[in-house]
């Protein structure tokens, strides 16, 4: 593979904000774009070469043979797109971060069922280069329209995300989009070129609160104290598992354990075995269910936290019977179709 940016890439990142950024008087200074939640993912394509690259320089290129074909058949012969992989939930609507998450599996007879069985695709944010030429010095602005002019017409597996300059517009796809599984909006400096590895664009995720009773814990593989402290939601049946904190220093996994470990019920249960390696201990202690923690969280990939959330704080004024599943919010359905045709502007 000979290109103007040969791999591995560092893809540009972005500073978390409040709020989406307003333009200035003077004049548009922001391109705005949906924030896709998959995996971050820079194609090189020099001609029949293909290379999927991700976030952490991580080849990801043999997960996903699809892809690959489809880079092969719709983007152009010569470039390197700065982008994002996701997988559709069946029939379409909106992402499925969990069958995305499925894809990187280690045997190749996996892979290639999952390739079929729930194919993924690209939607692509960025041009770094075209045939012979470094874009990344370009500023933000032209490298969108080279973009939409290179990748015009691709499809149908992989696609240009669709951007604004108008703040109210972005301001509008930040709720409206999360109904199809989308993560928040990117704003991206108009006059910036792209810098490897820098924070350069602004991002404005969801993030909302839960008050969730603690149902057990893992404990650490390296020394005494949690590795993590599983969640619960209490339902009309029972409690369902809702995902685990798992951010904590060192010293507080061990105040964490000597808080919980008393609360121990019963023998150790068994949790889901990892795809990855079946013989890693996924075993969880269960407690008493009498602690209740606010968590923060993104959002729901069926009736659990799509990502881990984040711990907060004790709420003992909270009753285990008040963390209830109903209480998160269920944001209003729309279509992925619309994201990615562009409808919603």
């Amino acid at each position: 593979m000979d290109l103007p940016v040969n791999p591995p890439v560092d893809p540009m990142l972005a500073t978390s904000a409040g709020q989406v950024p307003a333009q200035p008087e003077g004049g548009p200074a922001w391109l705005y774009e949906p924030k896709w939640d998959g995996f971050r993912c820079v194609v090189f394509r020099d001609g029949d070469e293909v290379e999927l690259g991700s976030r952490n320089n991580k080849p990801l290129t043999r997960y996903f043979p699809e892809v690959v074909e489809a880079v092969r058949a719709e983007l152009p012969r010569r470039c390197v797109v700065d982008g994002e992989l996701f997988v559709a939930q069946p029939g379409g609507g909106r992402l499925a971060w969990e069958l995305l998450s499925q894809r990187i599996h280690p045997a190749a007879s996996r892979v290639g069922k999952l390739a079929v069985e729930t194919p993924a695709q690209f939607v692509a944010f960025d041009l770094l280069a075209l045939d012979d030429e470094d874009l990344t010095g370009r500023t933000t602005a032209q490298r969108r329209e080279l973009l939409v002019t290179a990748l015009a017409g691709c499809g149908p597996v992989t696609h240009v995300t669709t951007a604004t300059r108008e703040a109210d517009v972005a301001r509008q796809w930040f709720t409206r989009f999360e109904g199809a599984g989308l993560d928040g909006v990117v704003a991206k400096p108009l006059d910036a070129p792209y810098q490897q590895g820098e924070r350069v664009m602004t991002k404005v995720k969801h993030r909302r609160t839960a008050d969730c009773v603690v149902i057990g814990y893992r404990l650490h593989k390296s020394f005494p104290g949690i590795g993590s402290m599983l969640l619960g939601l209490r339902t009309d049946t029972g409690t369902v598992s809702v995902g685990g904190a798992a951010a904590f220093t060192k010293a507080r996994r061990v105040e964490l354990l000597e808080q919980l470990a008393p609360l121990r019920a019963g023998d150790d249960a068994e949790g889901e075995k990892n795809r990855w390696n079946a013989r890693e201990d996924t075993s969880w202690v269960p407690v008493r269910e009498e602690l209740v923690c606010e968590v923060e969280y993104d959002q729901l990939e069926g009736s659990r936290f799509r990502h881990n959330p984040r711990f907060l704080r004790w709420r003992p004024d909270k009753e285990p019977a008040q963390c209830r599943l109903d209480q998160l919010d269920t944001p209003a359905g729309y279509d992925l179709a619309d994201v990615l045709s562009g409808a919603a502007r």
